[in-house]
Formats: C-alpha cells, structure tokens, sequence
C-alpha cells in the first residue's frame, strides 16, 4: 500500500513538472506577443497641440516681418520680464561691433556679475576665448558668463574704434555719448561700468528699431524691476538680429561642441545643447489642434528665457510656404508651467503661420515641415525631403513628384503644373519614376478576422501561431490528464476508508 501512494505521488509530481515547464514554455511565448506585434509600430504617435486659446501665458505676439503686420496677439504691448531672451539683443550688438574670429580674455568682473544659480558656459577669469564661441555659449546653454563677456567686449571695440569726438558706430553715437549720460572719463567707464554702458547701449539699439516699450539694466537677464520689454518689442528684437546670417546659424544648432582654450586645454571640453526644444522635432507645429495644415517650411529657431519672476518663454524664427518670414514671442508661461513650454510655443507657431498662409495662400517655397520629420518615422514613412533651413537657400536639385494619376482617369494630367507640388523628390527622374510606380501598389485593407489584433499578429508571426497552439493543445491534454488521475486517486481512498478493518471477536 505505502509503495502505491509512493508511486502516485511520482506520477503526479512528474505530470505536474511537465504542466508547469509547458505553462512556462507558453507564458513565455504568449509574454511576446506585444513586442512581436509593436515593431511595425514605433513610429511616434499623432498627437494633438495645446488650442492657441488655452495657451498660459501673459502675452504672445506673431509679427509678419515680410508686410510688417501683427497677425495674432494677446496683450503683446503690456510689459514682460524677458528673463534669458535679452540674449537675443546681446548677441546682435556683439556681431555688429565685434570680429567673430578675435579673441578676448574673461575678466573678474564678468565672472562677479552673474548669481550662483545661474546657466554657464562655465568660462574662468583670466580665459581667453574666441568671440564666436561665446555666442554660441550664450544662446545654446544660455550661459550669462558669456554674456557679461561680450558685453564688456563690445564696450572695450566701440571705445577704441569709435572714441569720443571721432565717427559714430552702427547706432550712432561714439565714446562721448556714454561719457555724458554717465558724467565719467572713458577709463572710469571701462575700467568700473562696461556691463551698465552695455545695457544703455541694449536700450538705444531697442529705441532705434522702433521698440516703444523696452528697458534693459543687464546683459544676460537676471531679473531686475527696471529690466523690462514686451513680446511685440521681442519680435522687433528678433527681427532685427535675424538680417545676420550668423545669427541665424546659431540659433539654428541644435548642440555645439566647444574648442580648446588655454584653461581648458582640450578640444570638447564640453558640448553644450540647444534650451530650444522645439528646434529638434519642429514637424509638431505643422499643424494645429483641429488638424489644419499650418504651411510652416522651416524652423529657424528661437531663444528661450526662464527666471522665477518672469516665468518661461521664447521668442522664434519661423518661414511659411509662401515665403514669409514670422517672429513669435511667448511670454510669461507661469514658471511652475515650465514643462508646458515647448507645448505652448508650438501652439503659437503653428497657429501663427496658419494665419499667415490664410492672408497670403501662395505656394513660394517647396516643401513643408509636415513633409520631413527627421526623428520617430518608420521606413515607410520616410521623408520626401528636408525643409528649407535658412531663407535665401536656392532650391537647385528640387524635381516635382511624378503623378501617379494616369491619363484616363485625370485626363488634364497632362497638364504641367506652374508651379512645384509641395511634395518634391531629390534624385534623377529613374528614381523619381520608380518611387511614383511603387505608390500604386496599395497594400489592400484587411478585413474580417485578419482586420483584428490577433489576425494581424496571424498573418506576420504564422510560425509563433502555430507554436502557441500546439502548445495550448498541449497544455488542455496534460491538465485533463492530471484531473483524471487526481478523481481517480481521490475514489480509491474513499472506498479503502469505508472498508472497516477486522479486529478480532470483540467477546
């Protein structure tokens, strides 16, 4: 008797083993199931941009520079805080007064003026670096380090190339302007007040292209109660600085990777990114929330700003598809909103140029920024070209896309369009022909069971298919096996206790 229970108990603990490394087996298979099924499918999803009414922000402004009209506004005259974007006038006054290939030495007094919570380029007194360096140290990790060094530089060129009775700068004025407003020698002010002759230059720059609302006490733009302007005066700014091409380069880099200086002796000492988010995946302001295509053809970039008084913005630099050049400036996002801010400039963007197409609805630049999307496509949704980078680019090597409508079923295709499609290809005709053929051949919609999930995964996976239904098939079997037994084991102990033992004559 105890041999058979032995023997059952092996039995079932064998059948038991063999259930669970078949659940497992199947566990396993079934566990792949969603990434089988997700690899034709990590592409980045649709998403839907903030509505241009629900926007947080104190202000925004969308200037038409092209016909010099504000297309779209909200309160964009009441006065902001710009926080970081002041760059935006540092930058311009730096390549107006000084050789982007010189270089100057960091001073004690650059390095004094900024707070210890501030964004650095991370530049040491006494560095010497060259001056396109300290742009882009300026406007990619918006450093006030660099800032407060460009300013000092460009007061230390105009007083040396412009002194005080000789000719006047860009701005016009010379060395005896800040020497009156100041009543101070021209060493006194360059030696103890660079940083403040700087911010009243910043002011009249602002005066002399027609801002009305705008008052700088510093470089980089740590908060001062006088250090104010407003999201139309930013697109003014913006505007202007972005009739330098070099400008326009910067602003446009995503990263910049940093060369050697005589402190940091080794080239990429750090690589720096763009605080511009939108600048990497600017496809998102293609269209709005309704799902309308904004005619945006190129991103040229933009500066952010973010201080806990003035909350978070940007002001940025955009072309629509008929050939307009747009400057949008949002102000004042609330600063525990700071997360929004990429969502809101967006919104602002695309219903700018939404805006700006319907004034002007005509195709000049071939090509949008809904047509090329550099990150999170899949092969087949591989782009037909790049967008425009920087206006004034020819368009030499655009072909229009072949039509893939024949004759008889367009009989005007024969017609050859004025004007390029938007959608163009780059490459010789063969190509052109051969990528035209191949979008006729539709894939056909699935319908029925094919139509589902689980028909889909079917039809790509058909071995996997199988291999869980065998499986399946297998599991079913081996647990109606293991019922069987235990039903029987269970009866044959009921039927030995019903059995009483003999005991013997109980007289």
């Amino acid at each position: 008797m105890i041999m058979k229970k032995a023997k059952q108990k092996l039995k079932n603990r064998s059948l038991i083993k063999s259930l669970f490394t078949a659940l497992s087996v199947a566990i396993l298979a079934v566990a792949l199931f969603p990434y089988g099924s997700a690899l034709a499918v990590v592409n980045q999803p649709d998403i839907t941009i903030t509505p241009i009414d629900d926007i947080h922000c104190a202000s925004y402004c969308v200037y038409d520079k092209t016909v010099d009209t504000i297309l779209l506004e909200r309160q964009s005259h009441d006065r902001i805080y710009p926080a970081s974007m002041t760059k935006i006038m540092t930058i311009q006054l730096g390549m107006d007064y000084l050789d982007s290939d010189a270089y100057v030495t960091v001073s004690q007094n650059a390095i004094d003026n900024v707070t210890p919570d501030s964004t650095l380029m991370y530049l040491c007194v006494g560095e010497e670096v060259k001056v396109s360096e300290l742009y882009y140290g300026m406007m990619l990790p918006s450093g006030n380090d660099a800032a407060n060094v460009v300013a000092e530089s460009v007061i230390s060129a105009l007083f040396e190339r412009y002194p005080e009775g000789g000719e006047v700068g860009p701005d016009g004025i010379n060395a005896s302007y800040f020497m009156e407003t100041f009543g101070l020698s021209a060493e006194e002010i360059l030696t103890s007040y660079p940083l403040s002759a700087f911010a009243e230059l910043m002011t009249l720059r602002a005066r002399n292209i027609g801002c009305t609302g705008t008052h700088f006490t510093n470089a980089n733009g740590l908060h001062d109660d006088n250090h104010y302007t407003t999201a139309y005066d930013l697109c003014l700014i913006m505007a202007n600085a972005a009739k330098n091409p070099d400008f326009n380069t910067v602003i446009s880099s995503p990263t910049h990777v940093f060369q050697a200086t005589n402190v940091h002796t080794q080239d990429a000492w750090s690589i720096v990114r763009n605080t511009n988010q939108l600048l990497t995946d600017p496809w998102m302001a293609s269209k709005t929330a309704e799902g309308e295509d904004t005619h945006i053809t190129a991103f040229i970039g933009g500066k952010t700003g973010t201080t806990s008084v003035a909350g978070t913005g940007m002001t940025t630099y955009s072309v629509n598809e008929n050939g307009h050049e747009l400057f949008i400036s949002v102000c004042g996002i609330p600063y525990e909103e700071y997360s929004n801010q990429t969502a809101y400039v967006t919104s602002a963007v695309a219903y700018g140029n939404l805006a700006c197409w319907n004034s002007d609805p005509v195709t000049v630049i071939p090509g949008t920024l809904g047509d090329y999307q550099r990150f999170n496509w899949t092969a087949d949704e591989a782009p037909t070209c790049d967008a425009l980078l920087i206006p004034g680019d020819t368009y030499d090597g655009f072909v229009p896309q072949v039509s893939t409508i024949t004759p008889a079923e367009d009989p005007a295709a024969e017609t050859v369009p004025a004007e390029p499609a938007g959608e163009v290809i780059i490459g010789d005709a063969d190509a052109t022909a051969e990528l035209a053929g191949a979008a006729v051949d539709e894939e056909v919609p699935a319908t029925g069971f094919y139509a589902t999930r689980v028909g889909k995964f079917v039809a790509l996976n058909p071995g996997v298919s199988v291999l869980i239904v065998v499986l399946v098939l297998i599991i079913i079997v081996l647990v109606f096996i293991l019922v069987m037994r235990s039903v029987r084991f269970n009866s044959s102990k009921k039927r030995k206790k019903r059995v009483r033992d003999y005991t013997g004559n109980a007289f």
